[in-house]
């Protein structure tokens, strides 16, 4: 695995990371009750503050439009599976299938990050330092 894979790895776990403090923070906001109580409103502060930092990690390497996305995906999804389990909100077969959808697109997103075929990329790269490496040979023999 070469350097900018694994550094595109880490950004990718670093955006689910960022994406697992949103649904915190989704959670802690619903139980706060419009922050009138102290400790649900002391824990959304907390996981808004890490989802930020993770999030603005993650963006470091992965293009803002899809890394948001993503994120926000997560946090929409988790957050309205995680409502009945901890507040006894409903959730519809119909509102499902949606998040379905939406959990679909998050990870069509994550797998059209991929180079389609690394070798053509390796190809190119080098073929464009081939073209820069031939350009300063011409330049410098003009001088």
């Amino acid at each position: 695995m070469s350097h900018t894979d694994r550094s595109s790895a880490n950004s990718w776990l670093m955006l689910l990371l960022a994406g697992g403090f949103e649904v915190g923070y989704a959670l802690s906001v619903g139980g706060s009750h419009g922050f009138t109580r102290l400790t649900w409103s002391l824990v959304a502060v907390v996981f808004f503050l890490l989802t930020l930092w993770a999030l603005s990690v993650a963006l470091r390497t992965i293009d803002v439009g899809i890394g948001y996305a993503v994120w926000a995906g997560i946090g929409a999804a988790g957050a309205a599976l995680l409502g009945p389990v901890f507040f006894g909100e409903t959730l519809t077969p119909v509102q499902a299938l949606w998040l379905g959808v939406i959990i679909v697109g998050v990870v069509w997103l994550k797998l059209a990050d991929r180079p389609e075929n690394t070798q053509e990329s390796t190809a190119q790269a080098q073929d464009t330092q081939g073209l820069v490496a031939g350009s300063r040979e011409t330049q410098g023999a003009q001088h």
